[in-house]
Order: C-alpha cells, then structure tokens, then sequence
C-alpha cells in the first residue's frame, strides 16, 4: 500500500469478515489488546475452522479460548497469561517455548501472518500513528503481516522509540473511545519489603535495572528511592519506576546506550503511567527483539536483572515458567535478561522469591526441582528471599 492509499473505515464485525478458515491472526500485547476485534471475531466462531491464534500476554479478555470454540479457534501462547492459562492446562491452546527476544522473528520465519490485529493512537498530521504501550512483538508483527487491522483510539499514548506505524500500512481501521486497559499494582507485604532491601543493598549508583511486575518487583523500586545516576533497560515499564524518575533516582546518565533514555518493549499499570510516557521523549519503547538481545543487554555496564521465581533448588536451578507439567507463564524476557546481566561488566543477575507458599506450609526452596519443571540454569549472582 502506497502513502497516498488509505485503509477502509469498518465496524469491528467488518473489518475481520475476510479472516478465513486456517489463517493465523496476531493478536496486539498487553494493555493494548484489540478488545472490539476479538469480539467480532469470536462472534464468527460458527463459520471458522482452524483459525491459529498468536500473542503473548493480554490484559483483554480471551474468550476465543472457551471450548465450544475448540474447532474453531486454536490459540498458540509465546506466553501464557491468566486469560489462557487453563484452556493451555487442558490442551485446548498450545504453546510455542521461545525467548522473547527471538518471539518476533517468528513471524519471519516459520510462522508467517495472515492478520494482525492491533489498537494505535490516532494518526498525526503526517499519517504516523503510534503503538503506545505496546511495542514488544507488536512491531514485527505489524511489519510482516499480510493484513493489519488497527483499533485507531484517541486514549492510546503517543509513544517515542520505533512505535510508528503509518495509516497508509493499515488494511483498515476501527474507531474506538475506550479507556487503556490499567493493571493495579499489588500491594507489597513485609516478605517482599524486606526482599527489596535485600535487593537494594546490592545495586549501586548508577547501575542499569531490569524488574518486572508485582508485589516483590514493586517492593524492590521501592527501595531504591535514595539511590541516583541510575538506568533503566527493562521488558515492562511500571508506576514503580516512574516513582523512581519522578524521585530523581532514575536519569539513565551512565548508560552506554540511549543515555538519557529509559528504555522499555511495554508499558503496563495505571492511567497516571500512561499518561505519563504519552509525548515524552525521556521514555523509548521498542520491541522484543531490541530490548531483549542478550548480547545488546551485556553491552550495558552494571547491568542489574532482578526476577522472580516459583521455585529455586539446592543446585541453584531456577523455575519460574511451570508448576510441574503445567505451563504457568513461559520463557518471557527472564532468560534474556539474566544470561545479559551475567555478561555485563559488573552486571548483577538476581532471582527474587518468598521462600514458602501457601501460608507459609510449602517451601520453595527445594532440593529438587518438580518434576517436569522448567528451568534456567545456575547463572544467579544471588538468589533472596
């Protein structure tokens, strides 16, 4: 499609009509998941067969997973969110093992799209919209796609980084107004307050983070409030870490690379977060393949990975993907991370866990593994909890 060619304005129901039996659909990350697609899309369960469907974790419902839609709609997890997490259990949905750096090259490989459906901010005076809160494997889905069709919303941020995506590429558009899906942030306890101490002792001014998402992550920025000069390079931008820049702790100015940026694949938390990166040239959000290159990673000095875990053993072997056989998330960024950290001059890789579960009557801390546990290997600098 040329800059002078413009894509259709549809309803929902319109602009997934020529979806057809065994194509491959993409579904749009994250807070930016393409809610009024999905629906429309589901609605034509009864017409469809074999249609695959691709994403990572959505914030938005799944219900193309429900099993009278089994024969229709075969779902394929590059990670496993709640939303998908049991049709996954009862071998109802599938899951493809990849590190995310490497999840969007998949599109370019052996799994080519027919769809994408995305949500953008509006275009600009040039014709430029923007990905907003999503970039990860959003971007090469959209790049390599047979079709893209956008959810066009005037409450998407407008991001910086290689979130651009020109009206001109679209095969049409949907208008929406609804707010941007917000995840609550879980409120921290004393175990994960005193694992962010813990955490916080061992990061130095002027060290690049990585932390990703919950009570314990939360609980670790929220420590670091005294701390200066420091960077960031992370999968999932969070309140907490804006917390930090607002405090003055975070000004990315001994980063080797994008110095003076904060660098993200997502953003993910409250309207206050998105309201924050909209328009903000501090904030640059890029996908998987950028932010999660472990050899990019290790480029960065004093690179910190803090990650969490379901259990470690006495090894020092790491699960954080499954509960024995049972897929809980996937590989995600956290290998991606940890291998990069160990790598960096002076980097520090580091698991995070409440030692027992369930009130305290299961350890995680075990001498073995579950079996049929995933697992990372041994490359913790320290593990705490």
């Amino acid at each position: 499609m040329t800059t002078s060619q413009q894509p259709a304005t549809l309803s929902a129901a319109q602009a997934v009509a020529d979806v057809r039996s065994g194509e491959r659909v993409f579904i749009g990350s994250g807070a930016a998941s393409p809610d009024e697609l999905v629906t429309a899309l589901t609605a034509r369960s009864a017409e469809l067969r074999d249609v695959g469907i691709f994403h990572i974790f959505t914030l938005g419902p799944a219900p193309y997973v429900a099993p009278e839609h089994a024969g229709s709609f075969r779902h394929v997890a590059l990670f496993v969110g709640p939303n998908v997490r049991a049709a996954v259990w009862d071998g109802r949905a599938d899951v493809i093992p990849v590190h995310l750096h490497q999840a969007p090259g998949l599109f370019t490989g052996p799994y080519p799209l027919d769809w994408a459906f995305v949500q953008v901010s509006p275009p600009d005076r040039h014709g430029w919209c923007s990905m907003g809160v999503s970039v990860d494997v959003v971007g090469e889905a959209v790049r390599s796609a047979r079709h893209v069709v956008a959810e066009v919303n005037p409450n998407m941020p407008r991001t910086f980084g290689r979130t651009q995506i020109h009206v001109s590429s679209l095969h049409s558009i949907v208008h929406v107004d609804r707010s941007i899906i917000e995840l609550e942030s879980p409120a921290t306890n004393e175990v994960s307050e005193r694992i962010g101490a813990h955490v916080a002792s061992m990061v130095r001014d002027g060290d690049c983070l990585q932390l990703g998402i919950g009570a314990t992550p939360n609980a670790c920025l929220a420590a670091l409030h005294s701390h200066r000069h420091l960077g960031i390079h992370t999968e999932a931008l969070t309140d907490g870490i804006v917390a930090l820049m607002e405090a003055g702790a975070v000004d990315n100015s001994r980063k080797e690379m994008k110095r003076g940026k904060t660098v993200c694949s997502f953003v993910m938390g409250s309207r206050a977060l998105y309201d924050f990166v909209d328009d903000n040239p501090s904030v640059e959000v890029h996908g998987a393949e950028y932010v999660n290159d472990p050899t990019r990673i290790a480029k960065l000095s004093n690179m910190v990975a803090v990650n969490g875990a379901l259990q470690v053993d006495l090894t020092g072997q790491v699960d954080a993907d499954s509960i024995g056989v049972n897929i809980f998330s996937g590989f995600g960024g956290q290998a991606d991370f940890i291998r990069g950290s160990a790598a960096s001059p002076g980097g520090r890789p580091i698991i995070v866990l409440p030692s027992t579960a369930k009130g305290g009557t299961v350890s995680r801390i075990v001498p073995a593994l579950a079996v049929g546990s995933g697992w990372s290997p041994p490359a913790p600098t320290c593990i705490t909890w």
